[in-house]
């Protein structure tokens, strides 16, 4: 005969795997990221003042999302990339296992956002004078 208090265990241990591979296969099965190479790393690697051309960030990172000029009169390129990452669990699943079919929807969220700045002042020959990194994870 089985212990009830191993049959209460048992079934606890299945809600919880069928709830934590559930939310699991959710949120992975989002649809793909596109792939950026403007990192910290990337960029500390690939740009060098002094040395470094247009032509070649160009090559490097593609078309920047603003071109304008500084009170110096030098070149500045200003790249962005910003991602915003929601995930949303509901809860109903483990509160209709529990309790049956529940009126009230209870959902925990979270949400991530990233933003990624690069601001590059070039030279009159189109050379790197300076640069700088912004990141910030909110």
């Amino acid at each position: 005969m089985v212990n009830r208090k191993n049959l209460l265990w048992a079934i606890v241990l299945l809600i919880a795997l069928h709830y934590g591979c559930s939310n699991f296969l959710r949120d992975n099965a989002s649809e793909p990221v596109q792939k950026s190479n403007l990192t910290v790393g990337v960029v500390k690697t690939q740009i060098i003042k002094g040395k470094t051309t247009q032509a070649e960030i160009l090559n490097i990172f593609g078309a920047p999302n603003i071109i304008k000029k500084n009170s110096s009169n030098n070149e500045v390129w200003n790249y962005n990339r910003m991602s915003f990452k929601s995930v949303t669990r509901n809860l109903n699943n483990i509160l209709i296992y529990w309790f049956g079919e529940s009126e009230k929807s209870k959902a925990m969220s979270t949400a991530t956002t990233k933003s990624f700045d690069l601001i590059i002042i070039f030279d009159d020959n189109d050379v790197v004078i300076d640069y700088s990194v912004i990141s910030a994870v909110f």
